[in-house]
């Protein structure tokens, strides 16, 4: 597919928008979406809180979710994109899933501003860049996009009070 920020700010937007829809469904506002070497939407997770507790992230989801569905070639050939950074355990998932590239919005450590010592969302200092170099395959990321933080907290605000 090729690097294109106008494409990621499309894609991101869609993250976005399913962030909004598991806030809508009762979960935390965050949601990711799968995105193929073609630049097609292949699928799409929100945050599962309310059924999975605390490792119910939507980019965990996500990468389980396609590592059942696709094979690792596919994979190695697909951008996750996220609304906000992946915690150290979503990273570690889109790792071991084999999706090649990760694109988020906000950065965790904006999130852990937002969220502070909220029990449900103990946001830990790890930025996801640090988690996929500790690996043995490149996995690139791009982000943060500080023109949406606006959009992202907008699906935050009032959550964490």
């Amino acid at each position: 597919m090729g690097f294109d920020s106008r494409k990621d700010l499309d894609f991101l937007r869609m993250a976005i928008d399913v962030s909004r829809r598991s806030r809508e469904n009762g979960n935390h506002p965050f949601g990711s979406i799968l995105v193929d070497a073609e630049g097609n939407v292949v699928l799409e997770s929100q945050n599962a809180f309310t059924t999975e507790g605390g490792p119910g992230h939507a980019e965990a989801n996500l990468a389980r979710n396609a590592a059942q569905k696709y094979d690792w070639n596919f994979l190695t050939g697909c951008t996750l994109y996220t609304s906000v950074e992946p915690c150290c355990m979503c990273a570690g998932c889109a790792y071991w899933a084999g999706i090649g590239s990760v694109v988020f919005g906000m950065t965790e450590a904006r999130l852990g501003e937002l969220t502070g010592d909220h029990p449900e969302n103990l946001t830990m200092d790890l930025p996801c860049r640090t988690v996929f170099d500790s690996g043995r395959r490149a996995i690139e990321v791009r982000g943060p996009y500080p023109e949406l933080e606006q959009e992202i907290l907008a699906v935050h605000d009032g959550f964490w009070d």
